[in-house]
């Protein structure tokens, strides 16, 4: 009979080794101001990436920034250590925002890193203000740095060439970057003025357990068409295209419902438009749904709409697809690297007549002829977290052996590659930060911070009696 025991244990095991051929763990810290209980990509990436390592035998924390009152040291069921770390916040439209701190920020990062005796900080998203301060104290302290990036940005605009000069900043001195599409390791690699032989392409994978069909067969003609949507509603997002192609589409097939899983600032002109249209019952209006409903919603579809402007790497089809969904898609960013085009996803322009001649393809070409348990279990082939984590720990590995640190001199010289001035400026900000550094371990000498005891993770195991 199997019985159920929940177990916590100090453990020490792990899968790789060291040069000796010994057993060796690695500390690993993940930090970004993307975390749960926040929902995304990037939230979706951490913690996969986290669990599969703890499962691995090495130790993870996680540092982020607060949600409301969620401040201090939390634990997730699956073993996984959360700092969530007081900052100040702005509300925008789009999300929260961090304000930068950068050198107030180095005690408490500096008292978390020694406490956990961590050996790797891993950043996520150069958007991240919290990320990117995190790897400047890291490379001053010495510790091996990681950075996966999970967004495209311009060259010309303004946010893009401010963004870019934060990301040549920051990623000048880490040890390795990781990049989520191969269109993204091209973007990330020109706007930050990278050496592409130590960019590595991971991609995204989905929980396929999580993520997975309710029905096992491809929908009837005589029943109702459910197209599915989960975005925010945001420009970058294709919210106006969304809202340009519903009409059209509701016209031409009467037997053709929409559910809208999202919220953002295009809220008023959807709900607008399904005023004009009188579109009351055939548009389902969810709002923002937590990460943890998403299956459930994408369950209840048939079909697959994605919008948007922008996309390293389109989770949203991915896990539309563990769910038997066929997807549309724009034909923008990494899209066209995550499915098969004309087999399990149609690509379009990012315009209302592409994606319309799309949908209109899809309808009678492809969803009637989609069977769910297939499209799943071609999901499970291509896209398995272990094997994202088994690739991301391989680079851990060389880097503790390959990876040699840099002196201070050296690694202020390599910032005139940056820029005239803003090289000097950069110059100028390391140097006050390992000064800083140098002070605090005068003041606070690390030989005085306690040692976090090391508790292995809270498992669910099975065991025969």
């Amino acid at each position: 009979m199997k019985i159920i025991l929940i177990t916590m244990y100090i453990h020490l095991v792990t899968t790789t080794t060291d040069g000796s051929g010994n057993e060796q763990k690695l500390r690993i810290c993940m930090i970004s101001d993307f975390f749960y209980p926040g929902f995304g990509g990037v939230e979706s990436h951490i913690y996969c990436i986290s669990t599969g390592l703890i499962k691995r035998g090495h130790k993870v924390i996680v540092i982020t920034t607060s949600y409301d009152d969620r401040k201090g040291v939390r634990y997730l069921t699956n073993g996984i250590k959360v700092y969530y770390i007081p900052v100040f916040k702005i509300n925008t439209s789009a999300g929260s925002a961090t304000l930068p701190f950068i050198f107030t920020s180095l005690p408490l990062l500096r008292n978390i890193l020694i406490r956990e005796r961590i050996e790797i900080v891993h950043g996520h998203q150069c958007t991240s203000n919290v990320c990117n301060e995190g790897l400047l104290h890291a490379r001053t302290m010495g510790l091996k740095c990681f950075f996966t990036d999970h967004s495209l940005f311009g060259f010309g605009d303004e946010g893009g060439v401010h963004i870019n000069k934060v990301s040549r900043f920051v990623l000048s001195e880490v040890d390795h970057v990781i990049c989520v599409s191969h269109t993204l390791k091209e973007n990330l690699t020109l706007r930050a003025s990278l050496n592409p032989f130590k960019t590595t392409v991971i991609p995204h994978a989905v929980d396929t357990n999580v993520f997975k069909p309710l029905r096992t067969h491809p929908p009837r003609r005589d029943e109702r068409l459910k197209i599915v949507s989960t975005s925010r509603l945001v420009y970058r997002k294709g919210a106006d295209l969304l809202i340009s192609i519903i009409p059209v589409i509701c016209t031409k097939y009467p037997h053709v419902d929409f559910i809208i899983a999202g919220d953002g600032p295009n809220l008023i002109e959807m709900t607008e438009m399904i005023e004009r249209y009188e579109l009351f019952d055939r548009v389902e209006l969810l709002g923002a749904k937590p990460y943890h409903e998403i299956p459930s919603v994408l369950q209840r579809g048939h079909l697959f709409l994605n919008t948007s402007l922008t996309e390293a790497f389109c989770m949203a089809i991915l896990e539309a697809a563990s769910c038997g969904l066929f997807a549309v898609s724009t034909n923008v960013g990494g899209v066209r690297e995550v499915l098969p085009d004309n087999d399990m996803v149609l690509l379009a322009n990012p315009d209302p007549l592409s994606l319309c001649e799309a949908m209109e393809k899809a309808i009678e070409c492809h969803v009637y002829n989609t069977d769910p348990i297939q499209t799943h279990e071609r999901v499970c082939e291509m896209y398995n977290w272990d094997k994202v984590v088994a690739c991301t720990e391989a680079l851990y590995v060389e880097s503790m052996h390959t990876c040699k640190e840099r002196g201070l001199l050296e690694t202020i010289t390599s910032y005139n590659s940056v820029g005239f001035f803003h090289g000097k400026i950069i110059g100028l900000l390391t140097t006050l930060d390992y000064l800083f550094y140098q002070a605090l371990e005068y003041m606070y000498p690390r030989e005085e911070i306690d040692v976090c005891p090391e508790f292995g993770p809270f498992y669910l195991k099975d065991v025969n009696d």
